[in-house]
């Protein structure tokens, strides 16, 4: 098994080639960077909406060259127009300019509605994508990341996604068109006009790529902060006893206010920051009003160009306003976008759990032999077995004990390829357990914790986990393991809420519901992770006669904290310093005296 761990074929993603492998954009710089992401984004969420994009860009079009006709019909509203001889031709002009208003508010809002529609789209599936990918990588990963960072991954760094799409994709397009229409119109009017106009325009430049450079910074920092925000909030409300019973209200809230200070000052440097781009094209915009009304000035003064030629081009360089605000805008949003797609893809690309493509042996259909033959593995900094060897014989209880660290839940964890071992070997009869699929392998094991893991669902969608078994399959699994009980009596039978985390449900309940959810597995190998250790004499004898009916057939393993639940175990293995020092019944082990001996002394010396 060692250096084996594999996930079988992967899951079909929402959009094709969301999760494809591909190098990471971010050691690229600049422009280059900023094209990879968007390509990348492109064919993996926006291409196969291309249709809906099309008509979308279609009617932006349209809303964006209205602007240029309006500047373009001020010159015969004034010249010809507002003449004694022209009265005839104002309903006309006047009819135009009413319908060109017309159609913007009609193009403005089936624009708004094909954006949203397809931006909401591919942000559900991005966030689809992302809970789809992070649920398959190994145990480590989520030791380092904690779940508020992860939660921010998938709903803030997506949120930010879905502005880009109208604020940056097509408002640009609409723009865009609004300012070469607007443009044409005034070059056509003057030329030299034109040019004064744009006299400020390379005072731009520099300016800009700084501004950039930094909202994407301080972008990035504050898609970090906000993870680090989220993570604070999870674990004051998880950890909601504990805060209660130790009086923490005021220290979690001291930490909160921290991390929410700090992304404050974030956000208002990113504010200024990205303010600061429309406000640089303000005034190059201003000095282009000026340069323009020295110029013209003089000409229409002089009698060489009409009043209408004026408004038509000021109109036309009034009008160009917005659009040059709102460009300026999404360069701005593009870098904040920009800073969101590096951690949504940093996320995508992160290997899942590693385990042999080839792998396809057949999991066992019965209780299986299970061998353990010299397993090694060490954490980073720590070692934990050290060539450990044991054999836990086909439908019998084997009993794992020893101290705190000795690498008990470290056998667990490799044993259900949660983590790979460095060197050695896992046998299921004789079927190498890195040869198997993780679905396969995973089906092959029930198991039973004293944290049991309840969802905010009812009682028994926790029992089936998307299930559909039977009527009589799931009435004997929940009598079996008393659930029914406790749920005969509540007002909504198993359509009783459990409560988040399973808090509407006392202890033994809980533990109760997950040994049905167990049995309804019907899975050949039990795991017992002291299941009873925190119960009362009532519910822990309640849950030992549930576990008992559970265990029949089954090879069981057991991690003993309590050595009074194992005495009747058919082989204890004693663990220290992740070896095996010593195995054998109860009985034996008290008589060699040993490791056993000594912990049996210790918790029963009273």
């Amino acid at each position: 098994m060692a250096g084996t761990q594999g996930a079988g074929p992967s899951p079909e993603p929402i959009c094709r080639g969301a999760m494809t492998r591909e190098p990471d954009p971010r050691p690229q710089a600049g422009r280059a960077r900023s094209w990879a992401l968007f390509s990348r984004l492109w064919r993996g969420y926006f291409a196969p909406h291309l249709g809906t994009m099309l008509a979308a860009a279609v009617v932006l079009v349209i809303e964006g060259g209205s602007l240029g006709v309006l500047s373009w019909l001020l010159k015969p509203l004034f010249d010809d127009v507002f003449s004694p001889e022209g009265q005839a031709y104002l309903p006309l002009v006047g009819g135009a300019i009413l319908g060109l208003f017309i159609l913007r508010a009609a193009t403005s809002i089936l624009s708004r509605y094909l954006l949203s529609q397809v931006s909401r789209t591919v942000t559900t599936a991005m966030q689809i994508d992302l809970l789809r990918h992070v649920l398959t990588l190994d145990t480590a990963f989520f030791g380092v990341h904690p779940p508020g960072s992860l939660i921010e991954r998938v709903q803030g760094d997506t949120a930010a996604v879905q502005t880009l799409f109208g604020a940056v994709f097509m408002g640009v397009a609409r723009d865009v068109v609004a300012l070469a229409g607007l443009f044409a119109v005034a070059l056509v009017i003057s030329p030299a006009w034109t040019l004064a106009a744009l006299l400020g325009v390379p005072l731009l430049i520099l300016p800009v790529t700084v501004v950039q450079s930094y909202v994407r910074r301080k972008s990035a920092s504050l898609r970090v902060q906000a993870g680090d925000r989220a993570t604070r909030l999870d674990e004051a409300f998880h950890g909601i006893r504990a805060v209660k019973l130790n009086r923490l209200e005021a220290y979690q809230t001291g930490r909160f206010a921290k991390i929410a200070e700090r992304i404050k000052r974030a956000e208002q440097k990113m504010v200024v920051g990205r303010a600061a781009m429309p406000a640089l094209i303000d005034v190059v915009t201003g000095i282009g009003f000026f340069a323009v009304l020295v110029v013209a000035g003089r000409e229409i003064a002089a009698g060489t160009r009409t009043v209408g030629d004026f408004m038509a081009f000021f109109s036309a360089l009034a009008l160009m306003f917005q659009p040059l605000r709102r460009l300026g805008d999404a360069s701005g949003a593009w870098q904040i976008a920009a800073a969101s797609l590096d951690r949504i893809y940093d996320l995508l690309d992160t290997p899942p759990e590693a385990r042999d493509p080839s792998a396809t042996a057949a999991r066992p259909g019965a209780a299986p032999r299970i061998e353990f033959r010299d397993l090694r593995f060490a954490f980073p900094d720590l070692p934990v077995l050290n060539g450990l060897t044991f054999t836990a014989e086909a439908g019998r209880m084997t009993a794992l004990v020893g101290p705190s660290g000795a690498g008990k839940t470290t056998v667990f964890d490799l044993l259900t390829g949660l983590r790979t071992p460095d060197a050695g070997h896992i046998l299921l009869d004789s079927t190498d357990a890195g040869g198997l699929a993780l679905p396969d392998l995973r089906a092959t094991f029930a198991v039973v914790s004293q944290e049991t893991a309840l969802f905010d669902e009812t009682i028994r969608e926790n029992v089936t986990l998307g299930r559909a078994p039977d009527a009589a399959r799931l009435a004997a699994a929940l009598a079996a393991a008393r659930v029914t009980d406790f749920t005969d009596s509540m007002p909504g039978g198993l359509d009783t809420p459990a409560g988040p985390r399973g808090s509407a449900l006392s202890g033994g309940q809980r533990q109760r519901v997950a040994i049905a959810r167990a049995l309804l597995a019907e899975a050949p190998v039990l795991l017992l992770d002291e299941a009873t250790s925190a119960m009362d004499a009532a519910s822990e004898a309640l849950v030992a006669e549930a576990l008992a009916t559970l265990a029949e057939g089954r090879t069981t393993l057991v991690i003993a904290h309590r050595l009074a639940t194992i005495r009747h175990a058919d082989r204890i293995v004693v663990i220290d310093g992740g070896r095996v020092v010593d195995q054998g019944r109860h009985d034996e082990l008290l008589s060699r005296g040993g490791l056993y001996a000594e912990l049996c002394r210790l918790q029963f010396r009273d």
